[in-house]
């Protein structure tokens, strides 16, 4: 059974595996080797640790960390949703999607955004995110990435 929670600090470390592991897995046919090399090279600095304690949300199951997912609750900002790859396509990321939206309405957010990697924009569009130009994520790593901007319009439950 998969069960959601916040991320601690202490979580900063394999909030960051999972992270290396779902883009070397999935976005390999999309970005560069080099890209690939840069964007997975470094390790988790105590800024990224404060974000994880402040934004970020575990899948687990049994215990085991099998996913990651973060939403800035003042901007409605998604971001680091990562797959252990071998429970890719299980339904994990489309579950902790969803979390992170029903904390977005329970916050009275109207709209969230991301901006997806290439491989993703179909997952994203098929949970219901609109976006189809293609932008440029200049990372702190030092590296651009194309990416595509997406948004979605969450409805309420008192809404028709």
């Amino acid at each position: 059974m998969l069960t959601f929670r916040p991320a601690r600090e202490a979580d900063a470390q394999a909030c960051w595996d999972i992270r290396v592991e779902a883009i070397r897995a999935g976005c390999s046919r999309v970005y560069s080797p080099e890209q690939i090399r840069v964007w997975t090279s470094d390790s988790p600095t105590p800024a990224y640790a404060a974000m994880v304690e402040r934004h970020y949300q575990l899948a687990s199951i049994e215990q085991q960390i099998v996913g990651t997912g973060m939403i800035d609750l003042q901007t409605g900002k998604v971001d680091a949703i990562f797959i252990r790859p071998t429970f890719m396509g299980l339904g994990v990321g489309r579950q902790m999607l969803a979390h992170l939206e029903q904390l977005a309405r329970e916050q009275h957010l109207r709209q969230v955004s991301l901006e997806s990697t290439l491989n993703a924009a179909p997952f994203y569009r098929h949970c219901g995110y609109a976006g189809e130009q293609i932008a440029t994520y200049e990372s702190p790593l030092g590296i651009s990435l194309d990416c595509v901007p997406m948004s979605k319009t969450l409805h309420h439950s008192f809404e028709q």
